[in-house]
């Protein structure tokens, strides 16, 4: 699975805690091997059309949609924050 991350998740990304960052890597890693992988808790989000959900951990989710063949990260943060926009 191909991804692309937004600018916006980037600059997200960036402010996360290290431990998060790097407990991220390791989800994204099963995201490109299998995105329905049940570690990841994928799931869709019904208030935004065509737009899934994965748990880095219980706090911290990555928003993302796909375009053709391409998954975007769009957003990353913790969940009481992340689905306000």
């Amino acid at each position: 699975m191909k991804i692309e991350k937004t600018n916006a998740f980037i600059k997200e990304y960036n402010k996360l805690p290290s431990k998060v960052k790097s407990l991220y890597q390791k989800q994204e890693e099963i995201f490109i091997s299998n995105w329905l992988d049940p570690r990841l808790h994928t799931k869709r989000i019904k208030e935004m059309p065509g737009v899934y959900s994965f748990r880095i951990t219980r706090r911290y989710r990555v928003l993302f949609y796909f375009s053709q063949e391409v998954a975007i990260f769009f957003a990353i943060g913790h969940r009481k924050e992340i689905y306000k926009d």
